[in-house]
């Protein structure tokens, strides 16, 4: 309904003749995530139809899958960057009472694998080498 809505009204300023959206492109409007929201969408609406040249509007949807990476990218940032605050918060402890891996809400075990899978290793400050 908002594309249609959207459609008429960009019609009526450029003065074109839309007849349809192909059902492919509504499709892929339906499941895109739209992080900019309603302005996204107009914005994407507006710029098919000073690109359309026939009665028929294609509307390019990105795939997302540059945004998808770059959140899978960040996520893995921001959970290395938790646990190496707790590490440091915890004198680098993951067993028992107050350990980081009770202050992270995970099994000691867990603990340990995810620093693995993250690369997390103590590197020892000057002082405690000596």
């Amino acid at each position: 309904m908002l594309v249609s809505a959207m459609v008429k009204e960009f019609a009526g300023a450029f003065g074109k003749a839309i007849e349809r959206v192909p059902k492919k492109n509504m499709d892929a409007l339906v499941h895109y995530t739209w992080p900019g929201n309603i302005r996204e969408l107009r914005n994407m609406v507006e710029r098919a139809m000073i690109l359309s040249n026939g009665p028929v509007l294609e509307i390019d949807i990105p795939d997302g899958t540059s945004t998808t990476i770059a959140r899978a990218a960040l996520l893995k940032e921001v959970e290395q960057l938790h646990i190496l605050s707790i590490m440091e918060k915890t004198g680098w402890r993951i067993r028992g009472k107050s350990g980081a891996a009770e202050l992270l809400g995970l099994k000691p075990t867990t603990l340990e694998s995810r620093m693995k899978k993250l690369g997390i290793k103590r590197c020892l400050s000057p002082s405690e080498i000596s």
